[in-house]
């Protein structure tokens, strides 16, 4: 299947990722809000031409880490593997990657 890239903006799968305070130490939630626009510029180009981040804190636990969305229509974990299945990516390394450099802009914004 062809896919003409950069997608229009509301057929980009749209991850929102929510960030727990804790994971910026005891004080992170003096720093959440403004670790989650740091990271969200710096993530903005990954896979940039299929895929609109959103890093947000996340204040309820009860909400998940991650969610998938497309035309506004949220997709669970089979969905969006066949999704990124189209970009050639697999959705277990598609969230390893993304984890890894959440874990790396954590440091840097600490300054470890």
């Amino acid at each position: 299947m062809h896919v003409s890239l950069p997608l229009p903006l509301y057929k980009k799968l749209t991850v929102t990722f929510r960030v727990e305070p804790g994971c910026l130490g005891p004080d992170g939630l003096v720093h959440i809000e403004g670790f989650c626009q740091y990271a969200k510029l710096r993530v903005a180009a990954l896979h940039n031409d299929f895929v609109r981040w959103r890093i947000v804190p996340r204040y309820d636990k009860n909400l998940p880490e991650t969610e998938y969305k497309t035309n506004n229509k949220r997709l669970d974990h089979i969905k969006a593997r066949q999704y990124l299945s189209v970009f050639e990516q697999e959705l277990d390394a598609f969230e390893t990657h993304f984890q890894d450099e959440l874990a790396r802009l954590i440091d840097l914004y600490l300054g470890r």
